[in-house]
């Protein structure tokens, strides 16, 4: 069943695709190209920002990105532990799905502080929660994924999906987090009055 935005979607596209084989010569396949550009829109995410006290002062835990394109960078390069929905998956469920998946063990228990949502520069939508608990980042271990590397060399290699975690004071993070997420850590900060 699609949902209303779905549904105007291919509703737009099919309109757009009929307007271009009328007047104009742009060929079927440019127009769903277009079409699957917006589609990427579409793309959806959820993750839980995990966040502890120390006394006066508080952390959040950040991921960072395995793989060779992530290796060299880390300032902008950190991220809440997140991932894309699976079908009509709740952005919750997803949210501690991943959590689990990128970090090897389950999310703590408690109510999660809905943090919204924010939209990257490619259209996705990342939905976010907070929680607070703590993680032992000695024994983190995440799943993996294959990527052709070095590119067309026909060699395959694993990668670990997330390579290092730790936590850092609510000012180290903003600096190491990816900008597209910062409004979340800075609405967590807001509401549980982090220092």
């Amino acid at each position: 069943m699609l949902n209303g935005q779905s549904r105007w979607l291919a509703s737009h596209v099919s309109s757009k695709v009929s307007r271009r084989r009328r007047g104009n010569p742009v060929s079927s396949a440019a127009a769903l190209g277009s079409a699957s550009l917006r589609a990427v829109a579409l793309k959806r995410s959820a993750g839980i920002l995990l966040y502890r006290r120390l006394g006066a002062r508080a952390e959040v835990l950040l991921t960072h990105p395995g793989g060779p394109f992530w290796s060299k960078k880390d300032l902008g390069a950190w991220f809440i532990p997140k991932g894309e929905l699976e079908g009509d998956e709740e952005p919750l469920a997803a949210a501690r799905r991943e959590f689990r998946e990128e970090l090897g063990s389950e999310p703590p228990t408690g109510e999660p502080l809905e943090l919204g949502s924010v939209k990257t520069k490619s259209g996705k939508l990342i939905f976010a929660w907070a929680l607070e608990g703590d993680l032992d980042v000695a024994t983190f271990k995440s799943n993996t994924f294959t990527l052709e590397w070095p590119p067309r060399s026909g060699r395959m290699q694993e990668f670990p999906e997330v390579d290092r975690v730790s936590f850092f004071s609510p000012t180290e993070a903003a600096t190491r987090l990816h900008p597209a997420e910062l409004p979340l850590l800075e609405l967590l900060v807001t509401l549980a009055q982090l220092k």
